[in-house]
């Protein structure tokens, strides 16, 4: 071939899925994984030694997030195109994953056919969002949360009581209060269990 293979970075704490998708990303003529990592906190680095073209992360990883990693990534290696590839198929997802920086937000189970081309297409200036998630993510419409009330949920989800939760993100515990009970309203919410359940299933944490 006279062109460069495209080079794929993979980010995927499952090692298992990681190998297989490095395996079946292999056996296309025009890619290359030039790197795998198991952390959202190694991708930035990752991706400087690598060289990568196309970054492909999963969304729940140990160290910082995919979403995370991906703002991250955005914002220190601009060029890189990052295509989102997760089991987790929900919309609140899907629309912090655009504004985190990701080109492709891809499920799982999609053919294997479909992630290659996903590659090529986000390489080319592209957008890719599997169709079906695209329409979810408008008929259920914007996150309501605003980025401290997540923070407070997200802290909460351990059982914090409001003290802790406060030490931990550095608030008042009035501060703490008002929010939960912001984001328990907002979520339709008897209390701040059922909050946060709400909130993760609809991919707003």
């Amino acid at each position: 071939m006279t062109e460069r293979c495209v080079r794929v970075l993979l980010a995927e704490d499952q090692s298992m899925v990681r190998e297989a998708l490095a395996t079946l990303l292999g056996l296309e003529e025009d890619i290359e994984v030039v790197a795998q990592v198991a952390r959202g906190d190694e991708v930035v680095g990752a991706a400087e030694e690598s060289g990568a073209d196309v970054a492909l992360l999963d969304i729940e990883m140990p160290g910082m997030s995919g979403l995370d990693a991906a703002a991250a990534l955005r914002d220190a290696l601009p060029a890189v195109k990052i295509v989102i590839v997760t089991t987790f198929g929900r919309p609140g997802y899907l629309r912090r994953a655009m504004e985190s920086g990701a080109h492709a937000f891809l499920v799982k189970d999609a053919p294997a056919a479909q992630l290659a081309d996903a590659v090529r297409r986000v390489l080319r200036g592209e957008r890719v969002i599997d169709p079906v998630l695209a329409a979810a993510a408008l008929a259920e419409g914007a996150d309501p949360l605003t980025g401290r009330e997540r923070d407070v949920l997200r802290t909460a989800a351990d059982g914090a009581l409001n003290a802790e939760i406060a030490r931990r993100l550095h608030l008042g515990e009035g501060t703490v209060r008002n929010y939960l009970s912001t984001a328990i309203q907002k979520t339709g919410a008897r209390n701040r269990a059922e909050a946060v359940r709400i909130a993760r299933e609809r991919g707003w944490l």
